[in-house]
């Protein structure tokens, strides 16, 4: 009997009245296959080892192989393939991802929001404000992704749902390693390769190291061409091309093809040491580096895959990864310790002269000068930042057997996140007088220190009141304390000055070495939120659960003064869900109705004013409710169907107030950005023999509909709503003994996907040049790969 792997992301755009239809004929179908069966998922959703069908909440996961199968290598590829989650994203490392359409289009400054998901690399949380660590995908466990509030097991940033990364661990029971090797290239762009290898080596009969390690060259696909830019005021031209035309001035950053290149290389290495039969200990250790140039998005007033820069754009995300946990059994029960430490450092060199040019354009009355008080020809901003996290997380919880009638989970979970902010926007020749002080050249700075704590006790109690019907309590007890220091602003010379910068400063300086402190402030928040579960077994194939749990975001500072704090907001999930297997598991369908309610939403945006600083807001509330179907069929010996399908009615149930005493700027009623109404996916692999080997043959789709990228109507009549799409994916290979070759094409159709709209600065004013972030296009590729 030929197991075949279970396939796990579907699309169907069929209704709930259908789709149970299709159960009752795919199940009939999978009879008179023959004993072809589906492979059972093992996930730890609930912090146990268990069987997927077996979890009432809803999960969707892809294992190790399924990843190599759908050619996941980082976080724009496996979002793809999970119907509940959506995603914005600027360039690798800028992913944030969104779950069940809770999502406000936020820009996500730094002194913003936390995001709206949890993202875990194994047991470390590894969200930032920046978006989460861009982790290269290779000798992956399972990527697991619940969808719905996780606080009482997850906690903060897990309001909407949590996205785990598991990676497989060293075992002492055999010698295992392999490689693979990858060529590229993009049609109309440049070529790639990747090259990934791993070993698992037993060290005696206890013990084992995994070494893993991976370098991964994405080619560029969007050009950089030359266009000239005329200033209003000075009546200069600069282009950026080394060969100016009469009357025009070269910039620094020159015109290029294929110029968003990505570098990235890693390692990880872990060891596992079996004390006795009851106790476990597992370091581990993971960097990775990368490196990008350009920028990812085009602009749309130049045409296809083409955008204008003159300043250099380029970033450096850099992070290592430390991690013990500690595994063992106090009698019958399972104590587990997880601890991590992250470090994570980035450098980004930001264009920013649309900012310039745009309020130059539109006549605003300000204008940049000399040390001889002559305007600048050419008033450009350029922008050079860093952000350095250190992030230390701390867990420790006990469980009781899994198989008693009454059990129990008990923890305690800390963590703290420092962040260390540095953004110089730059002009070249900027007169002293208007720079910050002792920073010539610099129009505005911002260095600042923030640092997000928790402190948390969960549990979860169940208890089987019969065979069939098991009921699970939970509670979250949780403090959080957000700080934000520093300086932020102008010269104090600057036509702005009084406004922001260091006309308020009141102390000396506390970081760095900025001029002073203007911004020190606290804020901290404490509740208990809960979880409850009610799970009916049908049979041992069949199951049904309603759940009420809820998710909550912490509260923090804005940097403006005359903006007060904002609070933590809530989300309350409403669910009803089933998990079933139908024809001695040859057929699965699993799903979920819900409905939640999004109260206090935290929103940050940039007010239509002369300088324009982030504020965040709690205004309006929302309401989603949706249906998730996942399905997987072992349609017979040789071919497995599967993939799900994600429909939700997200909108606002009140007024959007940004400005208490201003108007409505999004309705009631409107549709929340970022996430479309329907997302689904299908995938369809064939397997044959040929000769003494397997061939196999791949389809898999993807489509994704309309969206918004923001929610407030101005910003949506200036920057458009973003179509839907399709994108398929083919692949082909052969694997005889241990070797295995694949040809793959990647949005075979060539699909120019509009990802996120955005613009350079305030709508209102950058808003008439926007910018899509778009799929990658066309890519072909072949694989190679030896596994021993």
């Amino acid at each position: 009997m030929r197991r075949l792997q279970t396939v796990r992301h579907a699309v169907t755009t069929l209704p709930l009245a259908a789709a149970v239809f299709a159960v009752s004929h795919a199940a009939s179908a999978a009879e008179e296959t023959g004993n072809v069966v589906l492979e059972n998922v093992i996930v730890t959703a609930q912090k146990r080892q268990e069987d997927l069908q077996s979890v009432p909440v809803s999960v969707q996961a892809m294992g190790t192989a399924k990843l190599e199968e759908l050619h996941v290598q980082g976080f724009d590829d496996y979002v793809k393939f999970l119907p509940s989650v959506s995603f914005t994203s600027i360039g690798p490392g800028f992913g944030l991802a969104y779950m069940r359409g809770v999502a406000s289009g936020e820009n996500n400054n730094h002194s913003g929001p936390q995001p709206t998901v949890g993202m875990y690399l194994d047991e470390q949380p590894i969200t930032t404000i920046q978006g989460a660590l861009d982790v290269h995908l290779y000798d992956i466990a399972r990527v697991e992704a619940l969808a719905g509030p996780q606080g009482t097991l997850y906690g903060a940033s897990s309001e909407a749902g949590t996205i785990r990364i598991i990676t497989n661990k060293p075992d002492p029971d055999k010698f295992a390693a392999g490689y693979d090797l990858e060529g590229s290239s993009i049609e109309d762009g440049g070529s790639g390769y990747v090259a990934e290898g791993f070993v698992n080596v037993p060290i005696g009969t206890s013990a084992a190291v995994r070494l893993v390690g991976w370098y991964d060259n994405q080619p560029g696909y969007i050009d950089n061409v030359a266009t000239p830019r005329t200033f209003t005021t000075s009546g200069e031209c600069v282009v950026n091309s080394p060969s100016p035309p009469a009357g025009c001035v070269s910039t620094p950053f020159h015109a290029k093809k294929d110029q968003n290149e990505v570098e990235t290389y890693g390692a990880r290495a872990a060891l596992r040491i079996d004390l006795n039969d009851n106790w476990t200990i597992t370091p581990a250790l993971m960097a990775q580096k990368q490196t990008s140039d350009g920028s990812f998005a085009y602009a749309k007033n130049l045409g296809d895959l083409k955008v204008a820069k003159y300043y250099p754009e380029t970033s450096e995300d850099k992070f290592m990864q430390a991690a013990l946990t500690v595994e063992g059994r106090i009698g019958n029960f399972d104590l587990v310790y997880a601890g991590a430490y992250l470090k994570r450092d980035d450098v980004v060199n930001q264009d920013y002269s649309d900012y310039s040019y745009f309020y130059d354009l539109g006549g605003s009355g300000v204008y940049w000068t000399d040390d001889e008080g002559v305007p600048l020809g050419d008033p450009s901003q350029f922008i050079h930042g860093t952000d350095d996290y250190k992030r230390q997380s701390h867990e420790i919880r006990l469980s009781s057997p899994s198989d008693n009638r009454l059990r129990f989970l008990v923890g305690a979970f800390y963590q703290k996140q420092e962040h260390e902010i540095f953004q110089n926007y730059q002009i070249r020749g900027l007169g002293v007088d208007t720079s910050v002080s002792g920073w010539p050249g610099t129009l505005w700075l911002t260095q600042q220190n923030r640092v997000d704590e928790d402190y948390a006790l969960f549990g979860e109690l169940s208890f089987d009141v019969t065979e069939q019907l098991t009921l699970t309590g939970g509670l979250r007890t949780f403090k959080t304390e957000s700080s934000l220091n520093g300086f932020y602003g102008f010269s104090e010379n600057y036509v702005y000055g009084d406004t922001y910068g260091e006309a308020f400063c009141f102390s000396a300086d506390q970081l760095r070495d900025a001029p002073c402190t203007n911004l020190d402030d606290t804020v901290s928040d404490k509740d208990t939120i809960p979880r409850v579960n009610v799970t009916y077994r049908i049979d041992d194939d069949r199951m049904v659960y309603a759940t009420y749990s809820r998710g909550f975001r912490p509260g923090g500072v804005n940097r403006n003064n005359d903006v007060p704090r904002y609070k933590p907001d809530y989300l309350d999930n409403y669910e009803l869900g089933w998990k079933t297997s139908w024809a001695g598991n040859r057929f699965r369908l699993n799903g979920a109705v819900f409905m939640e309610e999004w109260s206090d939403i935290q929103f940050s945006f940039l007010p239509p004013s002369g300088v324009g600083l982030t504020v965040i807001r709690n205004a309006g509330d929302a309401e989603i409710r949706g249906l998730e179907i996942d399905m997987a069929w072992a349609a017979s010996d040789g071919l497995t169907l599967g993939g799900g399908f994600t429909y939700l009615d997200a909108e606002l149930t009140e007024d959007y107030l940004p400005d208490p005493d201003g108007p409505a700027t999004a309705p009631k009623g409107t549709q929340l950005p970022v996430t479309p109404k329907f997302k689904a996916n299908l995938t369809a692999r064939f397997t044959f023999p040929v000769g003494t080997g397997d061939g196999f043959f791949q389809a898999a789709g993807v489509y994704n509909g309309s969206s918004w990228s923001d929610l407030q109507e101005a910003d949506r009549e200036i920057l458009g709503k973003q179509d839907s799409y399709a994108i398929a994916d083919f692949s082909a290979g052969f694997r005889k003994n241990s070797y295995s070759f694949e040809l793959f094409i990647n949005n075979a159709f060539d699909e120019r996907a509009q990802l996120y709209t955005f613009a350079a600065c305030s709508t209102d004013v950058c808003g008439v040049n926007p910018y899509i972030v778009t799929s990658q296009p066309r890519t072909v590729g072949l694989k190679f790969g030896q596994k021993f």
